[in-house]
């Protein structure tokens, strides 16, 4: 099994996740815990840069689940850039791109984000 790294970077006010690696049951309580942690602290816009994601599992996808819902009720979001073919299938066949937006890079992402807080 590949190892799994979340690396979280600050591009105000959006913070990105940049995932690598293999997203499935065993590696999705760490990813659960960076959201919960960036929760707690009052940080509601998320990117989630799945360049160098190898792989995601129901489980992975279930944690974006888990969490989308009281981002949305604190006035913020997920949105998703970078996928793979391979990853942006998996979203595909279970309908996710109808609940998030999914941007061919960060930078159209974090803008989605900054302009709307503009507006």
């Amino acid at each position: 099994m590949t190892d799994f790294v979340i690396k979280v970077r600050n591009v105000e006010p959006v913070h990105v996740f940049e995932l690598k690696g293999y997203l499935d049951a065993h590696t999705a309580p760490k990813l659960e815990e960076t959201f919960q942690d960036l929760i707690d602290k009052g940080n509601h816009l998320i990117v989630v840069n799945c360049s160098n994601l190898s792989y995601i599992s129901s489980a992975g996808l279930g944690v974006f689940m888990a969490f989308v819902e009281d981002l949305r009720e604190k006035q913020g979001d997920i949105k998703f850039s970078n996928m793979t073919d391979k990853v942006f299938n998996v979203f595909d066949l279970l309908g996710f791109p109808l609940l998030y937006e999914i941007f061919k890079d960060e930078k159209e992402a974090v803008e989605k984000f900054t302009n709307a807080k503009n507006n």
